[in-house]
């Protein structure tokens, strides 16, 4: 009884792990701008920080980034930005 579990066990693992290889990556498309969204104003601490670091990922990575503002409802007029929008896998929020 407890070596067909241990063997039940090990088997599932097993499975686990084969489903765990990693995926083949895709060319980033750096043709196109990477959008971070801000559901804040300009100026504000969360823009600033967002410009901060889409300017060092742009140095590292050879990408431009923008920053675009979508201020307020508390945030939700940028989330819903965000929702409503194509999917281009460039634009993060």
């Amino acid at each position: 009884m407890q070596v067909a579990r241990v063997k039940r066990k090990a088997f599932v693992l097993a499975a686990l792990a084969a489903l765990a290889a990693p995926a083949l990556a895709q060319e980033w498309p750096k043709q196109r701008p990477v959008q971070f969204v801000v559901a804040f104003g300009p100026g504000s601490t969360t823009d600033i920080v967002a410009r901060l670091v889409a300017q060092k990922l742009g140095e590292s990575l050879g990408q431009s980034f923008v920053v675009e503002n979508r201020p307020g409802a508390g945030g939700n007029i940028g989330a819903q930005y965000v929702k409503r929008a194509a999917p281009t896998a460039t634009r993060c929020s």
